[in-house]
């Protein structure tokens, strides 16, 4: 009776977890994005105009702005206006550090031009032959490339459950492994601590197979 019991109590636990989990995360990011509220008069609020506050407004605003601010950026007249702006912040001597840091990497990973994050890697980590997935986040520059030989990868490597945290590695491409795996798959995999195993083409016959690349990649099969 026990063990019904227990099996009963666990198979509750993962309809209403995941559910409550992801009700909390919407909830978290609707309240976050309602504070933009606060930034409007009182006369423009739900609670003059409705009578009423209305939950999610906040959030529907800030889409609306965002979607107008790129609206209007990517025009002629949008565009002067960004770079005068950016150009009054780059004055500023704090507020420069801290806005063109953030704006290079926002570029990197949003732009569609950029190749942060587009590719998730099978690399060798901590040591040789313990394999764990990485995400490509794109070459090494400044002085750095005047002391490396050969052609090298940037990569993150995530740390699991939480992939926000993790460790920035140079490796040579030679040494890395493109997996026939989106982003998204590779992050559920970290996330679930390798539960969560995602379909790939990669396996034949439980051993992992690479395609035709570079020397490693070859080793790997053998």
């Amino acid at each position: 009776m026990r063990g019904h019991l227990k099996k009963y109590f666990i198979t509750g636990l993962l309809v209403w977890v995941p559910l409550g989990i992801t009700l909390w995360v919407l909830h978290l990011l609707v309240s976050t994005m309602d504070q933009t509220l606060l930034l409007l008069p009182e006369e423009f609020r739900t609670e003059r105009w409705l009578g009423v506050y209305v939950p999610g407004m906040g959030a529907v605003m800030t889409v609306v702005v965002v979607l107008a601010t790129g609206l209007v950026v990517t025009n002629f007249l949008g565009q002067r206006l960004l770079l005068f702006w950016e150009s009054m912040l780059s004055r500023i001597p704090v507020v420069k550090s801290i806005y063109n840091s953030v704006k290079q990497v926002s570029d990197t990973l949003f732009t569609s031009g950029g190749h942060a994050f587009r590719k998730a890697l099978l690399v060798q980590y901590p040591r040789e032959g313990s394999w764990t997935i990485a995400f490509l986040t794109g070459e090494p520059g400044g002085d750095v490339i005047n002391h490396l030989h050969g052609e090298y990868w940037s990569v993150d490597v995530p740390t699991t459950p939480n992939p926000t945290s993790g460790f920035f590695l140079m490796m040579p491409k030679a040494d890395v492994i493109e997996l026939d795996m989106s982003v998204d798959a590779a992050l559920k995999y970290i996330i679930s601590m390798g539960v969560v195993v995602p379909g790939s083409n990669g396996r034949k016959n439980g051993k992992l197979t690479s395609r035709p690349g570079t020397a490693r990649q070859q080793a790997v099969n053998q």
